[in-house]
């Protein structure tokens, strides 16, 4: 049964935010906001880059690519796993028909 989203409070950078989230989701978006919060002070204390739009965009710019290479990593995997199990399938067919 889904309940009613409640409201969340994240702080990152400092700043605190509040999310309405499902009950069932609130520990991965708190885990998110802490990988988000963490990624963003290194850029800040790096010195590197300043301003704290600047750092949000960096920041989410990074963890869109370790999501599109984790993404691109499952694909490969997928498909290497589904050749195996056709692969399988096939030689037990071929016991079972040829005992």
């Amino acid at each position: 049964m889904n309940q009613k989203p409640q409201p969340v409070s994240l702080i990152i950078m400092g700043k605190e935010y509040r999310i309405a989230c499902d009950p069932e989701e609130q520990d991965d978006l708190i885990h998110s906001a802490q990988q988000l919060d963490v990624q963003m002070r290194k850029m800040r204390d790096s010195g590197k880059i300043t301003g704290p739009d600047r750092i949000a965009v960096m920041a989410a710019l990074n963890l869109a690519h370790e999501l599109q290479m984790v993404k691109s990593q499952n694909a490969i995997l997928n498909q290497r796993l589904s050749e195996c199990l056709t692969k399988m399938s096939h030689k037990i067919e071929n016991v079972l028909e040829n005992p």
